[in-house]
């Protein structure tokens, strides 16, 4: 499952926000920090920060005639888990993923459309974008606390390609909190036959959320 093309939807609508404002400001660069979890809490889960990708998003727009280069920096934080798939072995095929992009405000107009995108948009740009998922639908809505704000979780289930096979997947997405300078999104992913484990610890892993990697 490749799972950078949510970011990279979410910030080209950035980009598309800012289009106009940032360059006639004077204000043409911003960049996310990449958050992470608690070790502890990754230890007690079992999953293991595997990868931090930063995702530019580099686009020329045009304003009263003058043309200026907007980058918006995402981050991509992600963890991976292994999970036993009978006759396929051990598999890495569980994953928690934290999205951050940074919060842009002129005039006090905030410009960055993740703040306000539902758990079914940005559900949306994950099946859209990310291979191998598809067949997504809605189960149920509820709240986690993400950094000391209390914020939507949605779950949702569908189908992945594994190695060639189709498994039953649950998704968890939550809408945007804020850090101090960024929104923030997380995304778990994990067979459905583990459920009754993994929904607990990627509950655990939203509530071990800190503002910066190690």
């Amino acid at each position: 499952m490749r799972r950078r093309a949510l970011l990279a939807g979410a910030g080209g609508l950035t980009v598309s926000a800012l289009s106009g404002c940032l360059g006639t400001a004077g204000l043409d660069e911003y960049e996310a920090t990449p958050a992470g979890v608690d070790p502890a809490v990754r230890e007690e889960t079992g999953y293991e920060q595997t990868d931090v990708r930063d995702l530019v998003v580099r686009e020329t727009v045009g304003f009263g005639g003058v043309s200026e280069e907007i980058v918006v920096t995402n981050y991509l934080t992600e963890h991976e888990k292994s999970i036993s798939l009978g006759p396929f072995g051990s598999v890495r095929v569980a994953a928690f993923v934290l999205l951050t992009s940074p919060q842009i405000s002129i005039a006090g107009q905030a410009f960055n459309p993740i703040a306000e995108m539902s758990t079914r948009e940005l559900v949306d740009l994950l099946e859209a974008d990310f291979e191998g998922i598809n067949n997504v639908e809605h189960v149920s809505d509820g709240e986690v606390r993400i950094l000391d704000q209390e914020t939507v979780e949605s779950i949702f289930e569908g189908k992945a390609q594994v190695n060639g096979t189709t498994v039953d997947v649950n998704i968890h997405i939550t809408e945007s909190v804020q850090t101090t300078n960024d929104h923030l999104i997380t995304v778990g992913v994990y067979p459905t036959q583990v459920g009754s484990s993994e929904e607990e610890n990627v509950r655990a892993l939203m509530g071990g959320v800190v503002e910066r990697t190690d």
